[in-house]
């Protein structure tokens, strides 16, 4: 459905000095500097498959998120997106994909979002039977039953998000593009557009790339992620490749019977990562996991004992400070 062979993007950015004397210097001999957003990635997304694309701020993921649908064109590279290539913006394509920015509004702030969906009806052109039916089916699955017919402007944050995705899934797209989606709302509002996402990507088989910088929407929905750090992608994988690659070990979570007085007699069993009263997290390498646990079954009092992976967080923060993903 998504194929993407070395594409790059590169901004030409004007330098200028500071002061009148830089002011007047820009003006006549203007010069430039090129900022690679996106450096020469490669990717295909199969059709109905849910992918996490995630990266810190700045590291290029709503620019090629951009150039997927068509919004800005590539410095460099092939893009097909559902057999089309995006920034020739056919209308065929269009009809094919939305976008969703999670900061971004396409309803109209003082009217109800019922007009608004009227109005988007028209421009896809839907019929008016089939304009209803979907209506109906989205706003059951997306629980805003009664709202629509209120102005955009008196909707909770989280009921707004619900009403533009259901603005821009009208027109029943194959393929959805993310980014943010969840931005700013609370646990349960998120939960709720996740459980809707899912449920839309079973029923329709649509194919979704999701940005998030909440990892609970990518752990839920996602099974493969792709990792962009500054401009170039750096991981395609799944998030439990993410954790054998990346994080080749352990937590090691340990309560004991008594106050700990010796911190040092305790790092033997592991990296101690923090310490509390009776309690101690120790990082231990996989292949020492057994062993080491042995040793404090038989040498500790303890009162529990837990293993745990690293949170997902944890890891992906690991690879972008690292800048890449070590194989093990």
């Amino acid at each position: 459905m998504v194929t993407v062979e070395g594409l790059s993007k590169i901004y030409n950015i004007a330098v200028k000095d500071a002061g009148i004397v830089g002011t007047l210097k820009h003006f006549w001999h203007r010069q430039y500097r090129a900022i690679a957003a996106v450096k020469d990635i490669s990717f295909a997304i199969a059709s109905g498959e849910m992918v996490g694309f995630l990266g810190p701020n700045g590291a290029g993921k709503t620019t090629t998120l951009k150039m997927l649908t068509g919004l800005i064109h590539p410095s460099s590279g092939h893009v097909q997106v559902a057999g089309h290539i995006p920034f020739q913006r056919d209308t065929s394509f269009l009809q094919k994909i939305t976008l969703v920015m999670g900061q971004k509004q396409q309803l109209i702030w003082d009217l109800p979002a019922l007009d608004s969906l009227k109005m988007n009806a028209a421009v896809y052109d839907i019929p008016d039977k089939v304009f209803k039916h979907r209506l109906g089916e989205l706003t059951e699955m997306l629980s805003l039953e009664g709202k629509l017919s209120q102005p955009m402007r008196k909707l909770s944050l989280g009921e707004r998000m619900k009403a533009e995705l259901l603005a821009a899934l009208l027109h029943q797209p194959q393929v959805l593009f993310l980014d943010e989606p969840t931005l700013g709302l609370d646990v349960n509002a998120q939960a709720s557009v996740r459980e809707f996402l899912r449920e839309y990507n079973q029923r329709y088989q649509a194919t979704i790339i999701l940005t998030s910088h909440y990892m609970a929407d990518i752990t839920a929905l996602c099974k493969r992620v792709l990792l962009i750090h500054e401009g170039g992608l750096i991981y395609d994988g799944s998030l439990e490749g993410l954790h054998n690659n990346f994080a080749p070990y352990r937590e090691v979570r340990v309560e004991l019977s008594q106050p700990i007085t010796d911190r040092e007699g305790l790092q033997k069993y592991g990296q101690i990562l923090n310490i509390d009263v009776q309690a101690v997290c120790f990082l231990v390498p996989r292949e020492k996991l057994t062993k080491a646990v042995s040793q404090i079954l038989a040498e500790l009092e303890i009162l529990d004992l837990s293993v745990n992976e690293p949170a997902i967080e944890e890891v992906i923060g690991r690879v972008f400070r690292a800048g890449s993903v070590e194989q093990n």
